[in-house]
C-alpha cells in the first residue's frame, strides 16, 4: 500500500507539471511570470553595483528603501485597475512599462548618465512591478478548471519564482564578467518585453467586470479589498501569518549578515553561502511541493511552511554551527515553497473573483511592509540583547503563530473539501462544466441542499420557476401533460428552461426515489451562466434540445412578479 501511494503521490506530482503544459493559456502565463521575474532579479543586481558605485552602501540602503516604500503604498492602490476588464492586457502594459523603464537605465549607464535618473527609472519599474503579481495571481484562477489545477499553478509557479530567484543573479554575474552594467539592463529588459509578448495570444473566457468609471476613485475601490479581507476570518489568517512570515524574512536579511560575520565566523563570503542554501532549499521544496497538490490539506501545509521559516533560525541560535546553519536555512527555503503553493491557492479560492486583485494587492502590501519592520525589528534585538537570543526570539514567532492557528486551518480545510465536492458536482452539469473556477464555485458556494421523498414533487406543471436543481443522489421523473418525458439521475440538472425562458415550469418533475438535490436561486444562476459567453450558448442549446423533446400543449405564460 505505501508503495502504491508513492506511486500515485510521484504521479499527480507528473500531472501537476503536465497540466500546466497542457493548458496552452496557463502555459503562456507561467513562462510571461518567468521572464518577469527573471528580469526583475537580474535588474535587482545591476541597480546594486550602480548604487554602490555612487555612494557605497549607504546608497545601496536608501535605494532599496525608495523602492520598498512605493511598493507598499501603491499596491493596494494600483491593484483595482486589474479587477477591471482583462487582467492579462494589465500585466502587458506593466511589462512593457517596465521593459522601457529598464532599456532607459541601460541607455543612461551606456553614457555615463547622473545617476539619479537611473534611480528615478528604478522607481517607475518598481511601481509597475507592484502591480504584476497581484494581477497574474488573480489570472490564474480564470486559466484553471478545478482546485487540482490551480493548486497545481500556483505550485510550478512557486518552482518558477525560485528558479528566477537563482537564474537572475546567475545571469547577471556572468554577464558581468564579459560585458558591463549597461547590458545587464538590456537583457532585463528584453526578458521583460518577452514576458509581455507571452500574453498577447492568451485565449479564454473572461468573466463580465466592471469597465473605468469616468472618475476613478482608485483609494474607494482599494478600500473594497482591504474591507474583503476584513470581513472573511480565513482570508485574515492567511494574510496575518504571511505578514508573521514577511517579517521573519526581513529579520533574515540583517540576521543572515550577523550571522555569518560575527556568529560562525564566515566573513562576507558565508552571507553569499548561507542566502543560497536558502535558494537551494526554495528550489527542491518546489519540487517536493508537488506531491502535495493533490492531498486537499493545504491549510496544514501552510502551517508547516510557516513554522518552517522559523524554527531553522530558533535552532541556529541554539546551535551555532556552519554546517548546521547551511542546513537548517534551506529548510527556510522549503517552508518559502510551501507558503507559496497553499497561501496563493487558498487566498484565490476564498476570495472573490471581482476583488481579487485588490485583496493580493493587499497582501503584497502587508508583505512589504513586514519586510522591513523585520530588518528594523532584527537589527534591534541584536544590538540590545545579542545575536544568539536575536535568533531564538525571532525564529519562534512563526512556529507560537503557526501552531495557535492550527485548528482553524485544518477547519479551513475541510472546508475546502466540501466545495471541492460542489465543484465536482456542478462540473458533470454541461452548461456549467464550460466554466473558469471562480464562476463554478460562485455557483458552489449558493448551493442549497434540498431532500425529496420517493414519490414526492419537486416542482409542479404550471409552477413558478425561482430555482435550478442538481440531482446529487437518486433518480428523477420529467412528466409534462400526464406522460413521461426523461429520467434523470445524479449529475444531472433540471429547472433551467422557466429560468432562462422567464415562463412558468413546463412539465413536473417527481422523486422515483428518495432524492437529494442541491439548488441554485435564479439570480445566482442567471447572474453566471448568462456572464459567460460558452456557458450562455451551452444553456441556450440545452434548452433548445429539451423543448425539442417535450412541448407543453398549452403554452405559459410569465410567471407572476414577485
Amino acid at each position: 500500500m505505501g508503495a502504491e501511494g508513492g506511486r500515485s503521490r510521484l504521479g499527480q506530482a507528473v500531472d501537476a507539471f503536465t497540466s500546466n503544459a497542457r493548458n496552452p493559456n496557463l502555459r503562456r502565463a507561467q513562462l510571461s511570470f518567468l521572464g518577469a521575474w527573471t528580469a526583475e532579479w537580474a535588474f535587482t543586481v545591476a541597480l546594486g553595483i550602480v548604487a554602490y558605485r555612487d555612494g557605497g552602501a549607504a546608497a545601496l540602503g536608501l535605494v532599496g528603501l525608495l523602492r520598498m516604500v512605493p511598493s507598499a503604498i501603491l499596491a493596494p492602490l494600483l491593484s483595482p485597475i486589474a479587477d477591471r476588464g482583462r487582467r492579462e492586457r494589465v500585466l502587458i502594459l506593466v511589462s512593457i512599462v517596465r521593459g522601457v523603464a529598464t532599456a532607459a537605465a541601460a541607455v543612461v549607464v551606456a553614457v555615463a548618465g547622473p545617476p539619479m535618473v537611473i534611480y528615478a527609472l528604478a522607481v517607475l519599474s518598481t511601481i509597475a512591478a507592484t502591480l504584476y503579481r497581484p494581477a497574474h495571481s488573480a489570472l490564474l484562477p480564470s486559466l484553471c478548471r478545478t482546485g487540482y489545477e490551480l493548486a497545481s499553478a500556483n505550485m510550478v509557479r512557486g518552482l518558477l519564482d525560485s528558479t528566477a530567484t537563482l537564474v537572475g543573479p546567475l545571469l547577471a554575474a556572468v554577464l558581468l564578467q564579459f560585458t558591463g552594467v549597461d547590458v545587464v539592463f538590456a537583457v532585463a529588459a528584453a526578458a521583460s518585453f518577452w514576458a509581455a509578448a507571452l500574453l498577447v495570444r492568451l485565449r479564454y473566457e473572461a468573466p463580465p467586470r466592471p469597465s473605468a468609471p469616468s472618475r476613478p476613485n482608485l483609494v474607494k475601490e482599494a478600500v473594497e479589498g482591504v474591507r474583503a479581507v476584513t470581513r472573511n476570518r480565513d482570508l485574515l489568517l492567511i494574510l496575518g501569518l504571511a505578514a508573521a512570515q514577511a517579517l521573519t524574512r526581513g529579520a533574515l536579511t540583517v540576521l543572515s549578515v550577523v550571522v555569518a560575520i560575527e556568529l560562525l565566523g564566515t566573513g562576507e563570503p558565508g552571507v553569499g553561502a548561507l542566502m543560497t542554501a536558502v535558494g537551494v532549499g526554495a528550489v527542491l521544496g518546489s519540487l517536493s511541493a508537488s506531491l502535495l497538490v493533490g492531498t486537499g490539506r493545504l491549510g496544514a501545509w501552510f502551517a508547516v511552511g510557516v513554522a518552517l521559516w522559523g524554527l531553522p533560525l530558533a535552532l541556529i541560535g541554539l546551535v551555532p554551527q556552519e554546517s548546521a546553519a547551511l542546513g537548517l536555512l534551506a529548510f527556510v527555503g522549503v517552508g518559502n515553497a510551501l507558503v507559496d503553493l497553499a497561501g496563493f491557492t487558498l487566498i484565490g479560492r476564498m476570495a472573490p473573483d471581482e476583488v481579487l486583485a485588490r485583496v493580493f494587492g493587499v497582501l503584497e502590501s502587508v508583505v512589504t511592509v513586514s519586510i522591513g519592520i523585520g530588518a528594523i525589528v532584527a537589527s534591534s534585538l541584536v544590538g540590545w540583547f545579542g545575536v544568539q537570543p536575536a535568533l531564538v526570539a525571532i525564529g519562534l514567532l512563526c512556529p507560537v503563530l503557526a501552531v495557535a492557528s492550527w485548528r482553524r486551518l485544518r477547519r479551513l480545510d475541510r472546508s475546502v473539501d466540501v466545495l471541492d465536492v460542489d465543484v465536482g458536482l456542478l462540473r458533470r452539469v454541461p452548461m456549467f462544466c464550460v466554466l473558469p473556477l471562480p464562476a463554478v464555485e460562485q455557483l458552489a458556494r449558493g448551493l442549497e441542499p434540498v431532500a425529496v421523498a420517493a414519490g414526492g414533487v419537486v416542482f409542479s406543471q404550471g409552477d413558478a420557476g425561482d430555482r435550478y436543481y442538481v440531482i446529487e443522489s437518486g433518480e428523477a421523473d420529467v412528466v409534462g401533460d400526464g406522460r413521461l418525458v426523461a429520467t434523470l439521475g445524479p449529475g444531472e440538472g433540471f429547472g433551467e428552461i422557466a429560468l432562462l425562458r422567464r415562463t412558468r415550469r413546463n412539465a413536473t418533475v417527481r422523486a422515483r426515489s428518495a432524492l437529494r438535490l442541491q439548488a441554485l436561486g435564479s439570480d445566482r444562476f442567471l447572474s453566471v451562466v448568462l456572464g459567460y459567453t460558452p456557458s450562455a450558448r451551452q444553456a441556450a442549446a440545452v434548452v433548445d434540445d429539451r423543448l425539442d423533446q417535450y412541448q407543453p400543449k398549452e403554452p405559459f405564460g410569465e410567471p407572476p412578479a414577485t
